[in-house]
């Protein structure tokens, strides 16, 4: 099973965001998983991580199913998006949206997408072309 982490540098989220979020990771087909962890500074070990940012790659949800079918941690940035430092050494950028996202709803989209994305891997018929 790849193990999937998505690290998320902030405070707790909202009620609604965790609700989500928590909704999302416990429904994961199964031999998928998604190890949630907070943090309140960027760590400084991600190397190889996929980085969140609005200048990142645009991917179709079969695109990003690919990225599952190894071990991946997914890194989201606080209120001032990621340093350039963890940039660089990401493997690569990803962008979940054009739009200005709120960070707790950059979390539930990028977890919702995870789902959705192992249950197309999975066969499963919530992925709609």
């Amino acid at each position: 099973m790849p193990r999937l982490r998505v690290v998320a540098v902030a405070a707790r989220l909202p009620a609604w965001a965790e609700q989500a979020c928590a909704q999302y990771a416990r429904r994961m087909p199964r031999g998928y998983a998604v190890e949630r962890v907070f943090v309140r500074r960027e760590p400084r070990n991600l190397a190889g991580c996929i980085a969140l940012d609005e200048r990142g790659e645009e991917m179709t949800t079969r695109q990003f199913a690919a990225l599952l079918g190894e071990e991946r941690t997914f890194v989201i940035g606080g209120p001032d998006g990621l340093s350039e430092a963890l940039k660089r050494g990401a493997a690569r950028l990803l962008r979940i949206s054009s739009l200005t996202l709120p960070h707790a709803l950059a979390q539930v989209v990028l977890l919702e997408q995870i789902y959705r994305a192992a249950t197309l891997l999975t066969g499963h018929p919530y992925h709609r072309e």
